[in-house]
């Protein structure tokens, strides 16, 4: 962990999440999607997203696979980096709300802790907890990375749901 400087500030604008919300017409949200991989994740939140644009709501989508490609492309997926890559995309979508903009995150996020820091970086009143409840056998069904097929023959290893836990929310909200 990068000790931060003591001579870092916030600053804050005149113009506030508030105004941006009212000119745009909508409340700020992160609508935070977790589930295994292949649960359809993705597919749900770029439907979402075109949804929600067609009505008029401008919002963002941060795919993990799509993150990990530019802002995280430095993180593996070991238990510590799979938190941090957690806890960037909260600080992106925290952000974005900050914007006035609505955004749609789909990751697995496989852990309640790194869920529950999520929330707090983004903010409870803006974190809305969606779990795409696809059953196992249905996702490695689907496996269109052919990475359950990997993991099951030992040849990718911390893979959630087979040799990774996935704890699923008790409650989302």
């Amino acid at each position: 962990m990068v000790k931060q400087s003591g001579h870092i500030v916030s600053h804050e604008g005149v113009v506030c999440r508030k105004d941006r919300e009212a000119l745009l017409g909508q409340d700020a949200r992160t609508i935070w999607l977790t589930g295994l991989s292949a649960a359809g994740k993705s597919t749900l939140a770029f439907a979402l997203e075109k949804s929600l644009t067609s009505r008029g709501y401008v919002c963002f989508v941060l795919d993990g696979d799509n993150v990990r490609q530019g802002l995280n492309k430095n993180l593996s997926f070991s238990i510590d980096d799979r938190s941090e890559n957690i806890r960037r995309v909260a600080e992106v979508a925290r952000l974005m709300n900050e914007a006035g903009l609505i955004v749609i995150t789909a990751l697995i996020s496989p852990f309640t802790a790194d869920r529950e820091m999520a929330r707090r970086i983004v903010g409870r009143e803006c974190f809305r907890e969606v779990y795409v409840n696809t059953p196992l056998a249905v996702c490695e069904s689907r496996d269109p990375k052919g990475l359950y097929g990997k993991a099951r023959s030992g040849a990718l290893s911390e893979f959630t749901g087979v040799s990774s836990p996935y704890e699923p929310p008790e409650s989302p909200v």
